[in-house]
């Protein structure tokens, strides 16, 4: 799994590509390659969980415009190995 974590800073350009960004985020979970996505409590930025490899990551993260809107910065990405959880058990069992 990667983890891409963002930093926003307060622009009307990122509000207005937001709601665009989140029926991407939507439909890319219906595909299974979005584990959870949503932002800080105090909306400095946000984290998303992929369950991808980092090829295709970087491919999402291209097609989307929302990562390069002024306002988001992709603050950066790590690849995470859940040790508890859903998707621990969807990983050994798979």
């Amino acid at each position: 799994m990667l983890i891409v974590e963002l930093v926003f800073t307060a622009t009307s350009e990122r509000l207005a590509a937001r709601p665009a960004h989140r029926v991407l985020l939507q439909r890319l979970h219906e595909e299974g390659l979005l584990v959870t996505a949503g932002p800080w409590a105090d909306d400095t930025g946000a984290l998303l969980v992929f369950d991808t490899e980092r090829g295709e990551l970087d491919r999402l993260l291209e097609t989307d415009p929302y990562y390069r809107t002024p306002g988001v910065e992709v603050l950066g990405v790590r690849e995470w190995a859940p040790v508890v959880g859903r998707e621990r058990l969807i990983h050994d069992h798979a």
